[in-house]
């Protein structure tokens, strides 16, 4: 899969990719609402091979105007029927220029657009404000507040909050003369 956006290239990754990974994926502050946290440069090189097979679950963005890899997508099936899972990590030199709703806006596309997904599901923990910030963004609801639902390797409990977007609210949006 290839997807461009105005700003961005969204793309296989490649085994290439790795030290590019590590930039992003070794930064505490990127990865900490990760439940996988911190990779090493071994952790980020076998992200991207992984990623690079025939059954991505994570997806590659880069800057057009660079060619500068800046974070991923994950972006992959979820445990029901037409149903995906979408959620971003973003390199913290490119954060808050609105690249995660730009490339989560295309995937949103082609989830109901062309592979006519039913729903799609994103999931953060309640102190990740600019996360759920872009989930609202996009449109998604806020379905659930999970109480202590994830463990991380560290031992600790989060919370985390769920939302999704249905095809049919994805589709009314488009359509509606008001939507933006």
């Amino acid at each position: 899969m290839r997807l461009e956006t105005q700003r961005l290239t969204l793309r296989r990754f490649t085994a290439s990719d790795g030290p590019a990974v590590h930039l992003y994926m070794g930064d505490p502050l990127v990865t900490r609402w990760l439940p996988r946290g911190r990779l090493d440069e071994a952790g980020a090189q076998a992200f991207a091979d992984r990623n690079a097979g025939r059954r991505p679950r994570a997806i590659a963005v880069v800057e057009r105007a660079s060619g500068e890899l800046v974070g991923h997508m994950d972006f992959h099936p979820w445990l029901a029927p037409g149903t995906r899972e979408i959620g971003w990590a973003i390199g913290r030199p490119h954060q808050q220029r609105g690249y995660a709703t730009e490339a989560a806006r295309a995937l949103l596309a082609h989830a109901f657009e062309t592979l006519r997904c039913h729903r799609v599901v994103a999931t953060c923990q309640p102190e990740n404000v600019a996360s759920w910030r872009v989930m609202d963004k996009l449109g998604m609801r806020r379905e659930a507040h999970f109480r202590q639902h994830l463990l991380r390797g560290s031992g600790e409990w989060w919370d985390e909050y769920f939302y999704a977007l249905l095809a049919e609210e994805y589709f009314s949006r488009a359509a509606s003369p008001l939507s933006g």
